[in-house]
């Protein structure tokens, strides 16, 4: 007679499909998760004076119309090349590289005659140049 204990076989777990039902939960939650977006952002503005004086009070603004034409300080100009208004910027400006060129431009008007006024611009010596517009009108 054999006189052997007889060991029980130790229970095993199967993790398969314990991996497989955890896959499917998170699945199901990431599909159901709704992401909160902050759509507000509580933040300080600075404020701005409207009523302090400018520093730079050296302005010259220069218009142009939506078939081409500009006009620097009111003043029509006939020529409309580069050089022509150079001249007339530099000469507007008064020889002072601190002056603001203000280009107030129609909104019809072509993306050349623009791109000629910056041009000209930096010929004259002008590296100070904004654009002018209005307000839009629904308050």
């Amino acid at each position: 007679m054999k006189f052997r204990k007889h060991h029980p076989e130790e229970p095993e777990i199967n993790l398969i499909p314990f991996i497989d039902v955890l896959l499917v939960v998170l699945i199901f939650l990431m599909l159901s998760t709704t992401y909160s977006k902050f759509t507000e952002l509580q933040i300080t503005l600075p404020v701005a004076d409207a009523e302090r004086p400018r520093d730079n009070p050296r302005e010259v603004i220069i218009a142009i119309s939506n078939d081409g034409r500009y006009a620097i300080d009111g003043r029509a100009i006939t020529g409309r090349s580069v050089d022509s208004l150079a001249r007339e910027l530099a000469a507007a400006s008064g020889g002072n590289k601190d002056t603001t060129l203000i280009v107030s431009a129609d909104a019809a008007a072509a993306h050349q005659s623009v791109i000629v006024v910056m041009d000209a611009a930096r010929r004259a010596g002008l590296p100070k140049l904004t654009f002018a517009a209005q307000g839009s009108q629904s308050n």
